[in-house]
């Protein structure tokens, strides 16, 4: 299986990646996408796709430029950990924050468990 991954990335094909971690008191899960020059990563508790957000680099500005593709747009988490992730990875990025009523303390753990999966596993992302 891994074998038909490695080519499939060399080959300029989309390379998935499933994860998860208990954050507190919840089971968060992760589904990463990579794609050829971007991104794609859906967080969530349940089956959903409540929101999206895509986030990109600026040859003009310091701070990557990102928007609200779907969702309320008064929402800004998907845009905020796309715009972030953006900044690390220099990758155009796509989010889909799908879990409610959580504070800036349970993104920063979200975001830590990201990166500590972006470490571990860097051919997947």
């Amino acid at each position: 299986m891994e074998e038909a991954e490695g080519a499939a990335a060399a080959a300029g094909g989309i390379v998935l990646h499933d994860f998860s971690g208990r954050l507190g008191e919840r089971r968060v899960h992760f589904h990463a996408m990579r794609l050829r020059d971007s991104l794609f990563l859906w967080v969530g508790a349940a089956p959903a796709l409540a929101s999206l957000a895509v986030a990109m680099c600026s040859p003009r500005d310091g701070v990557p430029v990102s928007t609200s593709l779907l969702g309320d747009p008064s929402d800004t988490a998907s845009a905020c950990l796309a715009q972030r992730l953006a900044r690390k990875t220099k990758k155009q990025i796509f989010v889909s924050y799908n879990l409610q009523n959580t504070d800036s303390n349970f993104t920063l753990l979200i975001e830590n468990r990201i990166k500590e999966e972006m470490m571990a596993f860097p051919e997947k992302f």
